[in-house]
């Protein structure tokens, strides 16, 4: 039997629910703004939108989201630097005390086991509903499509491009979107930014960086980096997706 609860009813859900895993390398762990994407963060301030879904009592799908004010006269667009600006944008808006509207999902992690069961598509409606239910317009996704791993170097632009015979996107991840009603946005160029030293990426990825370009495990981008200045910086694009919200529905 699948229920579905959130931290700010069963607050003891966060450690096996962060159990599941993480999205992408370790190294993404290590960007400034992901400092500010702590689950204890998340559990303190948003708990009504860190979502648990339970089979049996054992969690296997989590997803997170936070709410931000958008669009406003300072904030006409999604912004370009995607996940990173969301975060930035949901703690700007917290200690403004600015009124939101809007939903931004944060991540979706499904048990490895269970991947490709449509678990994914039933933490999105959950969120979905959780926004109809709070009074949000919206809810949009920088969605971070994992298969662009397998080809680091193609543009991101040309694999978000690719579709199937039947007109739906090649990518998993964002097929899924797409089959929940979400539209296509924009491009979030720069949506994740993790800076390091040579020897920090070595620890980080096992992987001696070379100056140019260096693909990474878990990147679906490249790490451009400079001996001369000991530095490697990852910028990933991520695809913005928005999803309406009917505050009148129930599901």
């Amino acid at each position: 039997m699948m229920v579905i609860e959130d931290l700010a009813t069963r607050p003891e859900l966060r450690e096996p629910a962060l159990g599941l895993g993480g999205v992408g390398g370790e190294f993404l762990q290590h960007g400034l703004a992901g400092l500010l994407a702590k689950s204890s963060h998340l559990a303190a301030r948003w708990p009504e939108y860190f979502l648990v879904l339970l089979e049996d009592g054992v969690p296997v799908a989590r997803v997170a989201a936070v709410p931000v004010g958008f669009p406003t006269a300072e904030r006409p667009e999604l912004p370009d630097h995607g996940w990173d600006a969301a975060l930035i944008w949901a703690a700007e808006d917290l200690m403004s005390a600015r009124e939101t509207n809007t939903l931004i999902a944060l991540e979706v992690m499904v048990a490895p086991g269970r991947r490709g069961g449509g678990l994914a598509t039933k933490a999105l409606e959950a969120l979905k509903k959780r926004a109809s239910e709070t009074g949000m317009r919206n809810l949009v996704v920088p969605v971070r499509p994992a298969g662009k791993e397998n080809e680091p170097g193609l543009s991101f632009e040309d694999y978000v491009a690719r579709r199937r015979p039947d007109g739906l996107p090649e990518d998993p991840w964002l097929r899924t979107h797409e089959r929940l009603g979400a539209r296509f946005v924009k491009v979030a160029p720069f949506a994740m930014t993790v800076t390091g030293t040579f020897a920090q990426w070595k620890a980080w990825t096992g992987v001696e960086l070379q100056d140019g370009l260096t693909a990474v495990p878990g990147g679906i981008a490249p790490v451009l980096a400079s001996s001369a200045l000991d530095v490697g910086v990852y910028t990933e694009p991520n695809a913005w997706m928005e999803h309406l919200v009917d505050r009148a529905s129930t599901c």
